[in-house]
């Protein structure tokens, strides 16, 4: 066994908690109710050790692995509870954790601000500061996220790491070392094993097993104290075999076999016998996150370079779970714009409390958080449970939209906005509320028979200045949308007004109409025209899209410097659709086939579609852009077409891919090829992206031996290079694809091989592929929205995805007096 040089014992640190995993194993408000007792559970145990009673529970600990149970029984306590819980956190029997909830990469850096905030608020109304976060069953994390917790004075974190359909990075668990955030701060980081790793030692009595040890035991009675000897004195050996050099490791644990467990001082009995027949070799010692967490700075102070220095992103190998419900994840992500448009707009909450920010918050925090469904979902995907915990998770997001626009309108209303009334003028104003310039294309909205009053023409114009804007009018469902160019500087506000033209029709005849009296438009006209949308091809002073039915986008061709902007490597055309399902044996094995899919996400007998063009459907043309429709067929879909928006002023093209998705049981996927950027070394591009605001070149920015095949962006993808860029904004679908889509051994980031991966980008848009907690079926109508931009402007990453966010976001306008 391996000793420290002054003998001192070898010290495995058992941090018992709960793991807070909302709607996996219970009603999301019954899960709430139980982490509420357990707390007060824990005060009782505490009472019972002061009072002299329970003598042998002497030593015991619990840590509150998240924040949300604390401020739900915040609101619950009594005076005197409270009392009692911040008298154990102060003492160092209960420990905190910067961790608001476990979440996924879907949160924004504003609120994950916020609700990290609230944590931090408490720790230094107690005078406690919180230093320490942990996290359970989360696979990684974006790399703005760490710098979210520096900020807010979080300088250590314990991870356990669940590797079922993911993996640990740095190539090896259980070590230390320093994550450095995009603006170089340092986070103590433990990169650890499983939550329940602890139980499966032993170190809670009867209640272990072998999820995570493997071995020649049975343990279907439990870990037995014997077993456990034999478990923890071979763990210790395979960790310094493996190369810690530290004589200290924790492991986690939980109070019960279970997901959301109770505290259970009953680990005391193991902790007491064991430490009396071991400890001078091997000491168990009960500990909170701040407990174990000075006993590795203390290590690293007397060893300054036995911890090495990681920068970059972690992706989060469950972040795939945002494809499950992808209609709730759009939602989702404009109630998170809007969120952010309410606070831009209502800095000093003048007209929205505190308060209403703070339900947001909670309903945003909610659909956020890792869990995406009840854990039978797949195999019983009829059980009103399954459904019913399934539309709850979805609530959150509904529910956030619903408070957040509400918001927004109370804030318009304020501002002037006129509802519904007879001879309303058509006036409307565009505001920009944040701290960037906005060049997008407004669209102005009003009732369908505002119809009349415009359909022999109509002028949008400044009423600051008597600009006049070209404009564009389509008609809509129940209403008339009027679209026009505006640039607006940051909080700039402006009055625009839609002024009929007034006179006698002036649509008779012309001399040099191109378009026959079939209304087929398939000549080419002598003169310039500012846009041209054909069956085969549509064209602006800026860009030319063609392409072939039975293929589909075969050229996009960059006007300005007659270059094709699609690569020459390609597998798939641009926004051809990929679908794959991987056929189950029967449906008792529609859990098994996924769970045997490891990394790939797909079975290696997978049936892949790839879009066939079938039609292409000119639909609109105007001064301001043009549009065409193309329709494909493809396995999994009884409809899947593109309508392209191209505009006459600028560089920019608009893509809205319409599906109506077979009902599959089987687990599928269905990705969108992107094949933008340049294969040419001579270019210097490269790909960037966001994470909680963070700019990162993915499989360049990431820890060694983390996830390199898809990443979960915020605003979109742009490849920049020294003098241009093109952008691919993604306001919906926020994972994106760059491994193979293959069924085969997958490379890590760092991996040598990984350098000769082409890297291709597909927007991976919808999957049902794991075996517990997605939904089972995607079958259903859908929209996913991209906007592809590109020029020099764009000549560096910020810029980009600072665009990216603009047209994400859009102009903000309402209708005023």
């Amino acid at each position: 066994m391996m000793m420290t040089d002054n003998k001192k014992p070898w010290k495995l640190y058992a941090i018992q908690h709960s793991h807070t995993d909302v709607g996996y194993t219970e009603r999301q408000e019954k899960i709430q109710q139980y982490h509420v007792d357990y707390i007060r559970q824990a005060l009782h145990i505490f009472e019972e050790i002061e009072s002299g009673r329970r003598p042998e529970w002497t030593g015991y600990k619990w840590v509150c692995e998240t924040f949300w149970p604390v401020e739900s029984f915040l609101k619950k306590a009594t005076e005197r509870e409270k009392e009692q819980f911040k008298r154990a956190v102060k003492s160092g029997t209960i420990g905190l954790s910067g961790t608001y909830l476990n979440f996924g990469e879907l949160i924004g850096k504003e609120l994950l601000e916020a609700v990290t905030k609230r944590i931090t608020d408490y720790g230094n109304s107690i005078e406690n500061p919180v230093h320490c976060a942990m996290t359970a069953d989360i696979t990684g994390f974006g790399w703005g996220y760490g710098q979210v917790l520096a900020d807010a004075g979080i300088r250590n974190l314990a991870t356990c790491i669940h590797t079922h359909h993911s993996m640990f990075p740095l190539w090896k668990k259980q070590m230390p070392f320093w994550w450095e955030t995009p603006e170089g701060d340092r986070i103590l980081t433990w990169n650890g094993e499983h939550y329940v790793f602890g139980n499966d030692l032993g170190i809670m009595p009867g209640l272990g097993g072998s999820y995570t040890i493997k071995d020649e035991f049975d343990t279907s009675r439990g870990v037995t104290f014997e077993i456990a000897e034999v478990r923890i004195k071979r763990y210790i050996e395979r960790l310094a075999a493996d190369g810690l050099e530290m004589p200290f490791a924790p492991v986690m644990l939980s109070g019960l076999p279970t997901d959301n467990g109770s505290p259970n001082p009953k680990m005391m009995e193991f902790v007491n016998a064991w430490n009396e027949k071991h400890g001078e070799e091997i000491c168990i010692v009960p500990a909170t996150l701040e407990d174990f967490f000075n006993e590795v700075r203390e290590y690293a102070e007397q060893h300054p370079d036995a911890i090495q220095v990681y920068r970059g992103d972690w992706p989060d190998w469950w972040t795939d779970g945002a494809c499950s419900t992808p209609k709730h994840v759009q939602v989702f992500r404009e109630a998170q714009r809007v969120y952010h448009k309410v606070k831009q707009l209502d800095p000093d909450q003048q007209i929205i409390s505190a308060e209403r920010i703070q339900e947001m918050e909670y309903e945003l925090a909610l659909f956020a958080e890792h869990t995406w469904g009840y854990h039978s979902s797949v195999s019983e995907p009829w059980n009103p449970f399954v459904q019913e915990l399934g539309l709850r998770k979805e609530a959150y997001a509904t529910n956030a939209s619903r408070l957040a626009h509400t918001a927004l309108y109370d804030i318009l209303e304020v501002k002037g906005d006129a509802l519904l009334k007879p001879d309303r003028p058509m006036r409307f104003k565009v505001h920009n509320p944040y701290d960037y310039v906005q060049s997008d294309v407004v669209h102005l909205i009003m009732e369908n028979w505002h119809y009349d009053l415009i359909k022999e023409g109509f002028e949008v114009i400044d009423e600051q200045d008597g600009t006049i804007f070209p404009s564009q009018m389509t008609l809509a469902p129940r209403g008339v949308i009027v679209s026009a160019p505006v640039l607006l500087q940051p909080k700039e506000e402006r009055v625009l007004k839609i002024q009929p033209l007034t006179g006698p029709p002036t649509k008779t005849a012309f001399r040099n109409d191109f378009v026959g009296s079939d209304r087929m438009m398939d000549i080419i006209p002598p003169e310039e025209q500012a846009i041209y949308v054909t069956p085969t091809y549509i064209e602006t002073p800026f860009v030319r899209i063609s392409w072939k039915k039975g293929q589909g986008i075969t050229n996009w061709i960059d006007k300005l410097t007659d270059q094709d902007m699609l690569r020459a490597d390609r597998l798939h055309d641009a926004f051809t659709p990929v679908y794959d399902v991987t056929k189950a044996k029967g449906l008792d094995s529609m859990n098994e086939v996924r769970r045997k899919m490891g990394r790939n996400r797909k079975g290696p007998d997978a049936l892949v579609s790839i879009g066939n063009l079938v039609s292409a459907t000119v639909v609109e043309n105007g001064a301001v852009f043009g549009k065409v429709q193309l329709t494909y067929e493809v396995d999994g879909c009884d409809h899947y077409s593109l309508l392209i928006t191209a505009y006459a002023d600028r560089p920019r093209v608009d893509v809205a891919v319409r599906i109506h998705k077979h009902s599959v049981w089987d687990p599928e996927n269905l990705y969108v090829s992107l094949p933008f950027g340049s294969t040419s070394s001579a270019s210097n591009e490269q790909l960037w992206i966001d994470k909680v605001d963070a700019l990162e070149r993915p499989r360049v920015d990431q820890l060694p031996g983390s996830l390199a095949d898809y990443y979960c962006v915020g605003e979109g993808v742009a490849y920049v290079g020294d003098t241009k860029g093109v952008l691919i904004a993604m306001p919906d679908t926020p994972l994106i694809q760059l491994g193979s889509l293959e069924y085969e051994s997958r490379l890590l980031s760092g991996h040598a091989k990984l350098a000769e991966d082409p890297a291709h980008l597909y927007a991976w848009t919808m999957n049902n592929y794991w075996e517990t907690n997605f939904a089972a079926t995607l079958g259903g109508f859908y929209e996913f929205r991209y906007v592809v931009a590109w020029g020099k402007e764009y000549n560096t990453p910020q810029k980009a995805i600072e665009a990216c966010r603009s047209v994400n976001a859009g102009i903000l306008a309402w209708r005023t007096r």
